[in-house]
Order: structure tokens, then sequence, then C-alpha cells
């Protein structure tokens, strides 16, 4: 993932280069969000990379200067990039996130350690008094601790330093820091752009995998190369068997779908589902289906027979279960709470098999 220097992706050049083309008028703290899977990870590091540029092209890096051989390299003196241990592997990195490599799992947190070990780090100057800049992603990974250690930091911000903080959900962080930051939002690609990146990037039919979502293209790309269908096989078995008369089909559908999310992230699972109740909302209001339109006929008999109210109410509900998906007491009661609730709410009542 350092290999070379980050690129800003061809719907973000544009923006990015109206944005850094003045940077002596740079707030000190940016909050970069916007919809997840759009490139602002990417856009974050480009960024830095531009910032740090010493002769950068209409506020662009040049990715030739003897700056940005060091960023390509992954040791700039200049850039700190602050993400959880997990993430930081799964970008093939140890580094310094990974100091507590005993532990088993992996802390998907960014911690006050981390925080505060860039204190040295802005004690010293500059490289030929340029920009210092500190990249923190997700954001909203910080607990609290950190935050408040974070915030202490933007209170009496380090000269010349520059830090961007790049999160989905801006919501889940303390409102004090929101305030510290100027507020900078990535626009969603044209389809018509992300469709042709993604054939670029080797996708012959982009349109499911970008309905899917959302029309966030890195992550449709994530998607396309998962080697799963657009609807994924899990709530294709689990739509499909609610849809089938009779008891019993729901209740194999419900055991056969509990098995299959037990191998995949809740977050991942709980926002397939909350997707297609969006979905089942749109087809009750006579609008065709956003994210699975491959589903559209499953859909539609499904949404003729239920209340649109409740799949409104649970497309909200499954929203609010994100919130405790990571720490559920019993994974496998979780998962089956969750899809009890969404079978009753589409009308089909899972039959309890005998012993």
């Amino acid at each position: 993932m350092t290999a070379g220097v980050q690129q800003f992706l061809p719907w973000q050049t544009a923006f990015a280069s109206r944005w850094l083309h003045a940077p002596q008028r740079f707030a000190h703290a940016w909050l970069i969000h916007g919809l997840a899977g759009i490139g602002k990870r990417r856009f974050a590091l480009a960024a830095a990379a531009s910032l740090l540029c010493e002769q950068p092209r209409d506020g662009l890096a040049c990715n030739t200067c003897q700056a940005c051989r060091w960023v390509a390299g992954g040791n700039h003196p200049d850039l700190r990039r602050v993400r959880p241990e997990a993430v930081a592997l799964e970008e093939g990195e140890g580094g310094e996130e990974s100091e507590s490599a005993a532990r088993k799992t992996p802390s998907r947190e960014i911690r006050v350690e981390q925080i505060r070990s860039l204190s040295g780090w802005f004690g010293t100057a500059t490289h030929r008094g340029g920009w210092r800049v500190a990249v923190l992603y997700p954001a909203h990974a910080m607990n609290l601790i950190a935050a408040n250690a974070l915030l202490k930091v933007l209170e009496e911000p380090p000269p010349h330093t520059v830090f961007l903080l790049v999160t989905d959900t801006p919501d889940q962080l303390l409102p004090t820091i929101v305030s510290r930051c100027r507020r900078l939002p990535l626009p969603v690609p044209e389809p018509q752009v992300a469709a042709q990146w993604l054939r670029e990037q080797g996708i012959e039919e982009p349109a499911d995998w970008l309905s899917v979502a959302g029309g966030a293209p890195v992550r449709a790309l994530e998607l396309a190369r998962s080697g799963e269908s657009p609807c994924p096989a899990w709530l294709q078995g689990f739509l499909g068997g609610v849809t089938r008369p009779g008891p019993d089909a729901a209740a194999d559908a419900l055991a056969a779908t509990a098995d299959a999310l037990e191998r995949i992230e809740p977050a991942i699972w709980l926002d397939g589902l909350q997707r297609a109740f969006v979905d089942l909302s749109l087809n009750a209001a006579g609008m065709p289906p956003r994210y699975f339109p491959s589903q559209a006929t499953t859909l539609a008999t499904l949404a003729g027979r239920t209340n649109p109210a409740v799949l409104s109410d649970t497309a909200k509900w499954l929203g609010q279960q994100r919130a405790v998906a990571g720490h559920p007491l019993s994974p496998r009661l979780f998962i089956h709470s969750v899809l009890q609730r969404c079978a009753l709410a589409l009308g089909s009542r899972p039959a309890r098999r005998s012993a």
C-alpha cells in the first residue's frame, strides 16, 4: 500500500486542485467525509503527498521531487498515518501501530498512545520549513480517551501542521472535534465516470456493482473482486426463502442464512439487510430498487404483501443494530434475533423445528 505516491482518483483531481492551490490559507484541521467507498482515504493520502511536495503542479504532487520519493517509500519525516492496528495490517504494514503484536486480535480502535506519540514529532522542526501532515483514518475509530487527547492538540495546534481526519460518519465524532475542523465533503462521482473507471479496472458490467455500492466506485470494485455476486448468495437465499409459501421454507432459509452469516462481519451483513429493506420500501412506493435491481421480482413479491410502514421501521431498526454489532454477547443469538425480526417484518413467521 505504501509503494508509490497515492494518486487522486479521476473524479477527485479537479476538486483537489482547487482545494490545494492556495495552501497558505489552509486550516490546521480538515474533516474529510462523504459516502463510504468513494475514495476518501486515498484522497487524504494524495492530499498529504501534495502538501509535502516541493514543486507541486496545480497544487498536486509532482511525483518526482525528493519529498515525493520519500512519501513513495513510506519514510517522509513530516508525514504520519494514524490508524487502527487492524487497518495497518490490512494495508500490509506492521509499523508503530502493531507494537502490541502479542494480542490475538489486532485493535480496531485508534488508541490514546497513538495520539500521545505524536507529541515528540510536533516538537521537531519540519523538513526544509514545509508542512507537517497527520492523516487519521477512520477518525470515528478513535476511542473516547484518544479523541480527548486529539482535542487538546487541536485546541492549541502545533505550527506548520495540518491534520486530515477521514470518516464516513462525522456524527460519531465528538462535536468539539468537529467544531475545530473545517469540513470537506467529497462528492459522489457521476455514474458514467464511476462506470468508466470500473471498466478500466477490469470490471466488464459495472452497473449492478455500482447499484449495490450505492454509487460508490471504490466499494463497487471491492465487491466485484470479492468473488460474490452483486446480491450476496446468503441474501438471495434469505429473500427467496421467505418468499416461498409454508413455514418450513422460511425456517430453512433462516437457518441456512444464520450459518452463512457466522462467517461474515456483522457490519457487512447488517448493511446488506438494511439496503434490501430500503429497496423494499422503494418498491412499495412504486419505485425501482436502488441497490439490488437483479432481485426486482423477489423484492416486488415481498413488498406487495408487507406494510410499508413496517418496512421503513425495520430498515431504521437495522441501522440501529449496527451500533452494537461489534460487541454482541452471543453472535449466534444476535444473528437469529435479527433474521427473525426481518422475517416477521416480511410477513413470514419461521416455524420451530422439532429436535
